[in-house]
């Protein structure tokens, strides 16, 4: 499913966050989206899943903006700090998750049990998510975008504290979720971007300055 993004703009009182971009995303096209600290990238995220207002601008999914309920059902989000609730064992919160997304409730299991094989979590599964490592704690923060198997992953700096091993195994999982999906990777890493995707942007004080592959 593509995305367009179009003229999108927002500010913070008088500081503009992000100045009137625009680019496409593709359908099983892997996007990184680098730039410093500061530059804009997690206000992009957040208007593309609609968890903050744009002052002025369109994202469209499909077609279809994503001011629109159903449309937002297409999409799957990784924040830069994982909102996991690390007293539930992964299994008890990857279900919570699925009826937060209104995953019909027979197809629940199913579901869970393809994101534990998706994304390496057999070992852990039982665990309570406290006890995980960083790196097992991103994979379930994974699993819960994709629990209702959304078109498009939105992940913002999905590899953020992790050690070489860890961002290794997960670079390949998202590479290989990028053979079925739309991804939006936000980094400030180079390598990252270098490493993991299709296509770069570069935003710098809100705008976008640079546009090519990988």
């Amino acid at each position: 499913m593509d995305i367009k993004i179009d003229n999108l703009s927002k500010s913070y009182g008088f500081q503009k966050a992000v100045d009137n971009i625009s680019f496409e995303v593709k359908t099983g096209e892997i996007l990184g989206f680098l730039g410093p600290n500061g530059a804009g990238k997690t206000t992009t995220m957040k208007m593309i899943t609609s968890y903050i207002e744009m002052d002025s601008g369109e994202v469209l999914i499909g077609g279809r903006s994503v001011r629109d309920g159903e449309t937002k059902k297409h999409i799957g989000y990784l924040p830069e700090h994982n909102p996991l609730y690390t007293d539930m064992p992964v299994i008890d919160y990857l279900e919570f998750c699925a009826a937060l997304q209104s995953v019909p409730r027979p197809e629940v299991p199913a579901r869970i049990r393809e994101m534990v094989r998706v994304c390496g979590l057999d070992v852990e599964k039982h665990k309570r998510i406290r006890e995980l490592s960083k790196g097992y704690r991103q994979r379930v923060g994974l699993a819960q975008a994709m629990i209702h198997d959304p078109d498009i992953l939105i992940l913002d700096e999905p590899t953020t504290g992790l050690d070489p091993n860890q961002i290794v195994e997960i670079r390949e999982l998202i590479r290989k979720l990028g053979k079925e999906k739309t991804v939006i990777l936000s980094t400030h890493i180079l390598p990252e971007v270098e490493a993991t995707c299709d296509r770069i942007l570069i935003i710098n004080q809100g705008r976008i300055v640079a546009d090519g592959t990988a």
